[in-house]
């Protein structure tokens, strides 16, 4: 299975937060399955993190325990970019829009409890 993590997905796991699913948890550190990151998490995580509302050390660390997770990150291309910005609203948050593109692009699952992604026809995972 291919897997792109949401940014309340990756942080509760690189975290290690009962808050993530025992199913999502068991997909994202099994070595059969290919985990993502976006880039766009990255930077939501770390506005975030400045704003006070995440843990400083998890988003300064995050490239290391990602590599030490065996998570990937995955950049964002033109073609995401504008599929991003060219999907059909109600939903406007930009970096749900990116991940969209991105699931979409790649064939990927998206590991989040935010059953957004479903109305994009994204498949999901919880």
């Amino acid at each position: 299975m291919r897997l792109l993590l949401d940014s309340h997905a990756v942080y509760w796991f690189l975290r290690g937060d009962a808050r993530l699913s025992a199913r999502a948890r068991k997909a994202v550190a099994d070595s059969h399955n290919d985990a993502f990151v976006s880039a766009a998490t990255g930077y939501e995580l770390a506005l975030k993190a400045r704003r006070g509302r995440l843990d400083l050390r998890i988003v300064k660390e995050m490239g290391a325990m990602l590599r030490a997770a065996r998570l990937t990150v995955l950049p964002i291309s033109l073609a995401h970019a504008l599929d991003a910005g060219d999907l059909p609203e109600p939903h406007r948050d930009p970096f749900d829009r990116v991940l969209m593109a991105q699931a979409r692009a790649g064939r990927l699952t998206v590991v989040t409890v935010d059953p957004v992604f479903a109305d994009y026809g994204v498949p999901t995972l919880w």
